[in-house]
């Protein structure tokens, strides 16, 4: 079933491709039914445990899911739907609508084969389909290519040079590229190798969950890729690098006696990297790179819950990687509605949304109350946990860091709300209208979605427990959760449940109360339409709040902004390019300049024959 379902995509984007030539029609309706219909039976057909071979080029390659492999596939299977679904009004109108579905679909189908891969080859092929997929979706709409793809490129073949290095190194002594004979036989490896496979690995994964250093290239990827692919390059695809961290954590770091000091400089890295991406986040004024740097952050907080790798700290990692592809799938969604129905996500350009696109205001309003984690909504159980866990482990600088960070992050929030949906209304917006329904019903789901999870988590924990007792944590009982004091002894329940609802009712009671008051005779008036000090503002003058939302704090951070290590990156890329440009000079391409070194060469030889040669 399972290798039915991968042939299915992968034909399925070939038929999508060539039925959208004949009509746009028929390409929409070919890449629904070719995510839709692979997806139905991933649901209701695919067997935890099985394991089908195919034999090829005298290699057996291996698939099959595990409980941990599994639940990352509802991940990517559940928001390629949603998100497939949102693309075809959003791809409406738009050049290249046959090449995304197509890379679309190639994404869907290389993620679930490389959750399904149980040897190293399978695993690197389909990794590589996935890479090549979301490249060509960065440089589809064709911006900035040189820059943003280059950058892409270039990071994403460290990570696959990374990975095929310690694939040969693993298979030259282990005499085997299945996954399981890697992990069971970790330690017959030599002592060095027992290092280098690990920080290979990590190096691989690493660069594809935007971990810092090495998460230069997402913030400009994630803004510059169309907003309907966006949400799954953030939301699955970079979880592709947390399911490899993972493994590597707990199959092979675990069995080093310098385990620990890797696992607490993994767990610093990330925690830096929710700290410092927070920070960029708050500086943005295009919504695009405000969430792209906010994932670049919240990724560093599953990072931390990875590394630090204690069952509560594990459970809290995995329970935001499925929490942040809800909410941070819904963000990319709004601002993609947003860019659909204005023209742009710019905040000192557009505002005043809240009453022409009223669905897509509440899908980001819960979406950002979970991403701030807030109670009722999941991002709070996520992060609750996570503190708990570090407390326990008597990591008291990294909690007084990742608060800090969640503390920051409340800015951006509201930056983001008030941007795009508060302020005055302006003329030029007047024409603006609601997403069409296909666009906002998958950011609807989404966001109820975290509040769902975020009042009953127990629906989350049960495979997030039998996906940790796959990879070697004791078996709980279903109890794993009992270690946190915020919930019920079975997690059925947040206990917190009931002042949550008094909040919930607050909240509904004020928003009646102003859509009430409302109603009676409020006079609207323009953004201009105001007297500063005496002086009429011109017409051309920018007075929004939003036009240097930040700048107090900004001045404030503007010595820790100006480090950036993509100037090192930089700097050390020109020097390459200087390198390559000295050796174009010798390599010129001219057979007589060739003929003239080869003379060069033999009277080298014939002069130095007797020291050379004896």
């Amino acid at each position: 079933m399972l290798t039915l379902i991968l042939l299915l995509f992968l034909g399925g984007a070939i038929v999508t491709w060539l039925g959208g030539k004949l009509s746009p029609v028929v390409g929409d309706l070919l890449f629904l039914a070719t995510i839709i219909i692979p997806a139905g039976m991933f649901f209701t057909g695919v067997p935890v445990g099985e394991v089908t071979h195919l034999h090829a080029l005298g290699l057996t390659l291996t698939w099959g899911l595990t409980p941990l492999s599994y639940l990352f596939s509802m991940i990517v299977v559940g928001l390629g739907i949603l998100l497939a679904i949102y693309a075809v009004p959003f791809m409406k109108g738009k050049q290249k609508t046959g090449a995304f579905y197509f890379n679309f679909t190639l994404s869907v189908m290389s993620m679930l084969g490389i959750l399904a891969s149980k040897d190293w080859v399978s695993f690197f092929i389909f990794w590589e389909i996935m890479t090549w997929s979301s490249y060509l979706m960065v440089i589809l709409n064709g911006k900035e290519v040189q820059r943003v793809g280059i950058k892409y490129f270039i990071f994403s073949a460290i990570g696959a040079y990374a990975m095929l290095m310690a694939m040969v190194v693993m298979n030259s002594q282990l005499h085997s590229f299945l996954l399981a004979d890697t992990f069971n036989n970790f330690q017959h490896l030599t002592t060095g190798n027992q290092i280098l496979i690990p920080i290979l690995l990590l190096v691989a994964f690493g660069v594809k969950s935007a971990m810092m250093p090495l998460h230069v290239w997402a913030p400009d990827a994630y803004s510059n890729a169309p907003m309907a692919y966006t949400g799954l390059f953030s939301g699955a695809l970079s979880k592709m690098g947390i399911y490899g961290m993972v493994l590597v954590m707990v199959t092979m770091i675990n069995q080093l006696p310098e385990g620990t000091l890797i696992r607490d400089i993994i767990a610093w890295i990330g925690g830096f990297t929710a700290a410092a991406a927070t920070l960029w986040a708050i500086t943005q004024d295009d919504g695009k790179k405000l969430l792209a740097w906010s994932s670049v952050g919240q990724m560093g907080y599953i990072i931390v819950g990875v590394a630090i790798g204690t069952p509560l700290a594990m459970l809290a990692a995995l329970f935001l990687v499925v929490i942040h592809a809800m909410f941070k799938g819904s963000l990319f969604m709004v601002v993609g509605a947003i860019e659909k129905q204005t023209g742009t996500t710019d905040f000192k350009e557009v505002n005043g949304l809240i009453r022409k696109m009223p669905w897509t205001f509440i899908s980001a309003l819960i979406s950002v109350i979970a991403l701030a984690g807030i109670p009722p909504l999941a991002g709070f159980v996520s992060k609750w946990m996570l503190y708990e866990a570090l407390i326990q482990n008597n990591n008291y600088i990294l909690v007084i860091l990742l608060f800090f960070a969640s503390t920051a992050g409340f800015l951006y929030c509201y930056k983001f709300l008030h941007g795009y949906f508060l302020g005055q209304e302006e003329p030029e917006w007047a024409h603006v209208k609601e997403a069409p329904v296909a666009m906002v019903i998958p950011m609807l789901l989404l966001a109820l979605g975290t509040f769902v999870l975020g009042t009953y988590p127990q629906l989350l924990f049960k495979p997030i427990d039998a996906a940790l007792q796959y990879v070697g944590y004791d078996a709980t009982g279903g109890r794993l959760w009992g270690e946190s004091l915020l919930f019920s002894q079975w997690g059925d329940v947040v206990t917190l449940q009931p002042i949550l609802y008094v909040v919930l009712a607050v909240f509904v009671f004020f928003a009646l109360f102003l859509w009430f008051k409302g109603t009676k005779g409020t006079r609207y008036v323009s953004t201009k339409d105001i007297s500063t000090s005496g002086e009429l503002p011109k017409e051309w003058e920018n007075l929004t709040f939003k036009v240097n939302f930040m700048q107090p704090f900004e001045r404030a951070i503007e010595p820790f902004l100006k480090r950036q290590v993509d100037k090192y990156y930089t700097a050390f890329g020109n020097g390459m390019e200087a390198l390559f440009e000295f050796t174009r000079r010798i390599y010129t391409g001219n057979g007589q300049t060739y003929a003239i070194y080869a003379v060069l060469f033999l009277a080298l030889l014939l002069l130095f024959r007797v020291n050379l040669f004896g």
